[in-house]
């Protein structure tokens, strides 16, 4: 966008590794076209706000941002997007200040739907700006590739999005829709760009990062895996969070036999008691998930492993309580 003022554009992160990575993609995109990104609570132009909507904290917290943005310019324009705004757009929209609501199989407009907001109520000619072709824009419209660089020390690279999963505590496969895989050619190609940045450190990320061999059209997870560790100039690698029924015996032999694939894995539980993983709809038993760590301790040693739990699912009773903390000391 040609102009002769530095407009400035603002981005507000909240939620997970993957709205990090799209909002980067987003302030990219800004910046590409001749704003200046400046720091998420800073007098800006332009506000994105991407959201999460994970628990009623969450989206209480993502307005009390959305509020805090537009006492900060009142005439500046506020787009919301993400989680929250696809699931609760008219609540979003009430929001005072807020210009529009963009859900996330939209999210590839909200460059062009914040520019022309800001272009409307400024009173701003029409600037040419440069539009993906229409094979990248179909891409673009089903996927939203992404990665984060340039705020942080490593970046996420997105390589799957949504999830067919269901949980009963989970709103994400409403809010991002069906599992879907980034096509290979596109990571890759996002991963070398990383490198020729700078970049030492990529975090893999997705809703349900282990379900990308199901879903993907030309390559499984593991395969991918292999191409990644071939380019040059990345030094390491992350997986982040994966189910326990979807981390192979085959990932873990592969990385445990000398990869730029660190030694952690990030493997939520969710409950230690297998009557309370049945109602959460979850995959796998205790039993299963004990015998995975047990896997990976014997073949990686000394690792690391973060696990999630979910404490007070409704109607977990003391007994059920007592069995997933006794499970947790089984599993340390």
């Amino acid at each position: 966008m040609s102009s002769d003022k530095n407009y400035r554009v603002a981005v507000v992160t909240l939620g997970c590794k993957l709205n990090f990575a799209e909002s980067s993609s987003i302030a990219q995109r800004f910046v590409e076209e001749g704003f200046e990104q400046v720091k998420p609570f800073a007098v800006a132009d332009i506000y994105i706000v991407n959201t999460c909507t994970v628990t009623e904290h969450s989206d209480k917290k993502c307005r009390n941002l959305i509020r805090r943005v537009h006492s900060l310019n009142p005439d500046a324009v506020v787009i919301v997007t993400g989680c929250y705004a696809e699931l609760k757009s008219t609540e979003v929209a009430t929001i005072e200040g807020v210009d529009a609501v963009i859900g996330h199989s939209r999210k590839s407009d909200v460059f062009e739907s914040a520019l022309k907001l800001f272009r409307a109520k400024n009173n701003l000619p029409d600037l040419a700006i440069n539009t993906p072709t229409s094979e990248r824009k179909e891409t673009i419209l089903n996927l939203f590739p992404a990665a984060s660089y340039g705020d942080r020390t490593r970046s996420f690279l997105k390589l799957q999005d949504g999830c067919d999963y269901f949980c009963t505590y989970c709103a994400i496969p409403y809010a991002r829709g069906r599992s879907r895989a980034i096509p290979s050619n596109i990571v890759l190609n996002m991963a070398t760009s990383l490198a020729q940045r700078g970049i030492k450190e990529i975090v893999l990320t997705g809703v349900n990062l282990g379900d990308y061999t199901r879903v993907s059209s030309d390559i499984s997870l593991l395969d991918l895996l292999k191409k990644l560790n071939d380019i040059e100039g990345i030094e390491r690698y992350r997986i982040s969070s994966i189910e326990p029924n979807l981390l192979t015996e085959e990932i873990v032999d592969w990385i445990a036999s000398g990869t730029k694939f660190v030694s952690h894995f990030h493997i939520p539980l969710q409950s230690g008691c297998n009557f309370t993983l049945k109602r959460m709809n979850r995959r796998y038993t205790t039993q299963m998930f004990l015998s995975k760590i047990e896997y990976i301790r014997e073949k990686m040693g000394d690792v690391f492993l973060g696990i999630d739990v979910i404490v007070g699912f409704p109607g977990e009773s003391d007994e059920e309580f007592n069995d997933s903390y006794n499970f947790l000391s089984e599993v340390v």
